[in-house]
């Protein structure tokens, strides 16, 4: 077969696992859409508390499931080689382990919800601390669900199975469209709850989905053998009840092995979703110096944007398995070539939101808020992140690539850089120091994106990233 088909071929496995990872993604975003769409026609101090608790569970939610890319790296060299059995250990351990840490995570935040968002936002306005403190009381408590989901779904992913978590996140939206629609304008005689609505909608869509998922994955038609039948020459007797102990114990020890095997890749991408996260939260600190009205027009321009962000997942979701299972296999070459088409595809999609962002910017804003200032603030920002857009697409879908080939290092590598020093110092200086306001937040962010293409871009060619052991 000539380059030219191969990489058609390649091209096609990339959307067939793609596009299903793509409305995957854009179902999660429609999620985050309605509630930020209906928080803000409710009030516009209830949607400048989103732009609080909002970062907030994202950050935690994001850094505290970084086990979910050493469960895909794993789960996909698992499939590529032929060793299904890892690969279901690998799943079952992370499950287990992610519903643990969530639980450890959550109950210490819930306790201290309150004074950290004073603390983080001190000039956000006890109107707006309340309100994103009655959020995080409702969706705390639901914190290890959301683990759950995210590590089932990288699960499915790992294995070739996009389309499982698709569905899952159908119906995960009508749940939260339905829930959230009645508690936050009191619909059915009920009163009106504001922001808790939108937080009783969220923990009822992670609840679903969490079981929706595990069901999944526990079934006959799961693509992971999680419910192996024992051995059946096994039977009663002394020697059948040593056997068995012989067999549970070499179960354990195989978990074991498997959860390492994934934490190992998870420890890295842990520091850098860590390192990463905590430039964001300086830089949502940066925008909380700017005002009310400028954090509520961040909230509805990031609401924007992440159909972006989240198509360009997508991709990367793509990229991450099919290089993953193409190292699996012994197939180097491939895993590169799968990385590329995959970042290509991305550029293209983005760089057509680009332009509808630059040009069309009213219609998107008035989607969240009549508010005229808000709209101001936006329309001045928004062709900014127009710019961004092609960098985004690839510094996204290749750092996801590298994940899932289990070079989480030199992502981390670049986070350090990009997150610390480019993201925060170029916000400051636009934002603060030149005076540019919400729009030199925006020019901070897209000059992060570009720095981060061009560092990852340089990693890529070198091509360490093929030999890394999983």
């Amino acid at each position: 077969m000539s380059r030219a088909r191969e990489d058609v071929a390649l091209a096609g496995q990339v959307w067939r696992l793609a596009w299903p990872a793509i409305a995957h993604m854009l179902l999660l975003t429609l999620v985050f859409l309605v509630g930020r769409g209906m928080v803000g026609r409710h009030s516009t101090t209830a949607l400048a508390a989103m732009q609080l608790c909002g970062p907030l569970t994202w950050t935690i939610v994001s850094v505290f499931t970084a086990t979910s890319a050493g469960t895909l790296a794993v789960v996909a060299r698992g499939v590529g080689a032929g060793d299904r059995a890892l690969a279901a250990a690998a799943a079952r351990t992370s499950l287990i382990f992610a519903l643990a840490l969530g639980a450890a995570v959550a109950l210490p935040l819930l306790a201290a919800c309150g004074p950290l968002l004073r603390a983080l936002f001190p000039e956000a306005g006890a109107e707006v601390v309340a309100q994103a403190t009655a959020y995080l009381d409702i969706v705390l408590p639901a914190l290890p669900l959301a683990f759950v989901v995210a590590v089932a779904t990288s699960a499915l992913q790992g294995a070739g199975d996009t389309k499982t978590p698709l569905v899952v996140a159908t119906i995960g939206n009508v749940v939260n469209v339905a829930v959230s629609a009645v508690l936050i304008f009191g619909y059915l005689g009920l009163p009106a709850l504001g922001v808790r609505g939108a937080a009783a909608g969220a923990a009822c869509t992670m609840a679903a989905e969490a079981a929706l998922l595990t069901a999944a994955l526990l079934s006959r038609s799961s693509p992971l053998p999680l419910r192996a039948a024992p051995d059946a020459s096994i039977t009663g007797g002394a020697a059948g009840a040593h056997d068995r102990r012989a067999a549970r114990s070499a179960a354990r020890k195989e978990r074991a092995a498997a959860l390492g095997r994934v934490l190992r890749v998870a420890a890295p991408a842990f520091a850098e979703r860590s390192v990463y996260h905590a430039g964001y939260m300086g830089f949502v600190a940066i925008i909380g110096l700017l005002g009310g009205a400028a954090m509520a027009a961040n909230q509805a321009l990031i609401a924007i944007e992440s159909v972006c962000f989240l198509s360009a997942d997508g991709f990367g979701i793509a990229a991450g398995a099919l290089m993953a299972q193409r190292l699996g296999a012994q197939r180097p070459r491939d895993a590169a070539r799968a990385g590329l088409i995959a970042a290509l595809m991305a550029i293209a999609a983005l760089s057509a939101f680009g332009a509808l962002f630059a040009f069309a910017p009213r219609p998107l804003l008035l989607a969240f808020s009549s508010d005229p200032e808000l709209l101001a603030l936006g329309e001045r920002a928004l062709p900014v992140a127009a710019v961004a857009q092609p960098f985004m697409a690839f510094a996204t879908v290749i750092g996801m690539g590298l994940r899932g080939a289990g070079d989480t290092r030199t992502v981390l590598a670049v986070t350090l850089v990009c997150s610390l020093v480019v993201r925060l110092g170029g916000t400051w200086l636009f934002a603060i120091t030149l005076g540019y306001g919400l729009v030199g937040v925006w020019m901070g962010s897209t000059a992060d994106w570009i720095c981060r293409s061009v560092m990852l871009a340089v990693a890529y060619a070198r091509g360490r990233w093929r030999g890394v052991a999983v």
